[in-house]
């Protein structure tokens, strides 16, 4: 059975599912859609052209679907779609798409959203993906799955995060942040692949020194960037992981890629 507190306020226009929970003084606007089983814990806003999928827990004082915090948004009707099974912890916000961006600010499945997260306008957001305390995201962000943003950190407008990759807390990111990549600092640095976090996704002992050869290669010092790809995507044609990363670097973006501070043999 769906369960509406009675101090919330949800329109009556409202799309609420089977199995819903809505809590203490949540408000629910005319256009937001709630699929089956999404829990308002309490205290959450939810407005505008919002749609939560499935099974997806929101905690208290969320604010999901106001307004973009953009001086060129003049109300067009965008939206905010969110997956389904994703866990949105207190004071979290979220903000819809501008005309600017494709008028969506998307998220997957399965995602964690700590205490106070920010995803602003126009972001993409994959499957799996977790943002620690405070983590906050400007505007076109794309992150990839199994991406890890840590607590306190800033991600600048248009940054590209890659698949698996782990950004430290407290750093702000200004480049593009290959697929399995690990960056830390103000203003962040690549350090080294992130092999904590492929060793914990049951890559192998194989595919992780095959990663590591090629990132030695592609961030070497001899020849250019591109001479170096060229190269890398020989040498490990058939390497999935591995041509992730040189398509991703090739992949023509308007911010440049995140650089090593060094090699070593840790990388």
């Amino acid at each position: 059975m769906t369960e509406i507190h009675p101090t919330a306020v949800v329109d009556t226009a409202a799309e609420i599912g089977d199995e819903v929970n809505i809590g203490p003084y949540c408000i629910v606007g005319p256009d937001v859609a709630l699929e089956n089983g999404v829990t308002l814990e309490a205290h959450v806003v939810v407005r505008g052209r919002t749609r939560i999928g499935p099974n997806t827990q929101v905690f208290p004082f969320a604010s999901l679907g106001t307004p973009p915090q953009d001086l060129k948004y003049k109300g067009e009707p965008s939206e905010l779609v969110i997956g389904a099974n994703n866990v949105i912890r207190e004071h979290v916000t979220m903000n819809p798409g501008t005309e600017g961006g494709g008028m969506l600010t998307q998220v997957g499945n399965n995602c964690l959203f700590m205490v106070g997260a920010h995803i602003a306008h126009d972001c993409r957001i994959n499957d799996h993906v977790i943002m620690v305390n405070n983590a906050t995201l400007g505007g076109h962000v794309e992150i990839e799955d199994w991406a890890i943003i840590g607590g306190l950190s800033a991600v600048h407008q248009f940054v590209r995060i890659g698949r698996h990759a782990m950004v430290g807390g407290m750093s702000g990111v200004e480049s593009d942040v290959i697929p399995y990549g690990s960056v830390t600092g103000n203003r962040a640095k690549l350090q080294s692949l992130n092999i904590v976090g492929l060793k914990r996704r049951n890559f192998s002992r194989e595919q992780i020194h095959d990663l590591r050869r090629a990132y030695r290669l592609i961030f070497a010092e001899e020849g250019t960037l591109a001479e170096r790809l060229v190269d890398v995507a020989e040498l490990f044609s058939d390497h999935e992981p591995v041509m992730e990363i040189v398509n991703f670097i090739r992949t023509d973006a308007s911010r440049a890629i995140c650089q090593p501070t060094r090699m070593d043999d840790a990388a």
